[in-house]
């Protein structure tokens, strides 16, 4: 089974799990509708390249951990997009979750799908407990504060932020989540992973300022122009547009160069290229 494959058996997984046989029905509904479609599912990916590149020698745990950092990242686009913070009306192409189900069910969705993150990973613990305790520290460290995107909304109440660790923590939380468990699910020790998890989340974010800024909501496939409209600090308000295509490319060429040595090296060094060349938006200078 390949990576996309694996990824979404996971998820169709836990979603099952989660809506289980007595649920409300409009709330299981909801949990379904978050997740699906899927995107690019960019950060399981990440993930599972890690673990297939250090060996994945439980592929049943890296399945749960890919899917459960899934769950946290759409849980978290559904708070985004709530009227508390984006009030955004589009996600994916189709009405945020606030719009067709309601605020009280968006709320309760999203917080279904945290908890269901880390009951997957505690669930699945008896195939190597050591490793799933781990799995889900790097988790819980990359989801709250004062290290996890709950932190990167928090910057966007204060008056004068820090854009770096704003995007570490906002967007590279999870891209870090994404390297250290993929390293962590395969038995290795997750800190020399940290650097790669940063520099892709770094650039994502570079790259999605830039597609807010220079892209339409049909191109996006959500609203635009939201970090003007939210006075949301961002790259190009910061740096102009050819500074942030500068920057994004200075973080790109470091990110590859920051891979820790391990069996499957060269192939995840082609994954996470294949990715970085989706990051650049071909409406930009240079």
């Amino acid at each position: 089974m390949d990576i996309p494959a694996r990824i979404e058996a996971a998820i169709h997984h836990a979603i099952r799990h989660g809506q289980g046989d007595t649920a409300p029905p409009r709330l299981a509904s909801a949990l379904e509708y978050a997740v699906t479609p899927g995107g690019a599912r960019i950060r399981p990916t990440l993930c599972m390249g890690v673990a297939l590149a250090c060996g994945d020698d439980i592929p049943e745990l890296t399945d749960t951990a890919a899917a459960a950092l899934e769950l946290i990242h759409c849980a978290s686009l559904v708070h985004d997009d709530m009227p508390c913070f984006d009030n955004a009306d589009i996600r994916r192409g189709k009405p945020t979750i606030h719009k067709a189900y309601s605020e009280p069910l968006a709320l309760l969705a999203g917080d279904s799908l945290i908890v269901m993150g880390f009951e997957s990973l505690a669930l699945k613990a008896y195939l190597a407990p050591e490793r799933a305790l781990e799995l889900i520290r790097i988790l819980g460290k990359r989801t709250g504060s004062p290290y996890g995107i709950c932190a990167g909304q928090g910057w966007e109440s204060e008056e004068a932020v820090d854009l770096s660790a704003y995007h570490r923590a906002k967007t590279g939380a999870l891209f870090i989540a994404a390297t250290q468990m993929g390293a962590a699910v395969a038995g290795q020790e997750a800190g020399p992973w940290e650097e790669l998890g940063a520099r892709i989340g770094e650039a994502f974010q570079v790259a999605d300022d830039l597609k807010d800024a220079l892209c339409d909501s049909e191109t996006l496939g959500k609203p635009a122009g939201q970090d003007v409209i939210n006075l949301r600090p961002n790259a190009v308000s910061e740096l102009g547009v050819e500074g942030a295509v500068l920057r994004l490319k200075d973080i790109l060429s470091g990110a590859i160069a920051s891979i820790p040595a391990c069996p499957g090296e060269a192939a995840l060094a082609q994954m996470v290229r294949k990715q970085a060349e989706r990051l650049v938006p071909e409406r930009v200078p240079g």
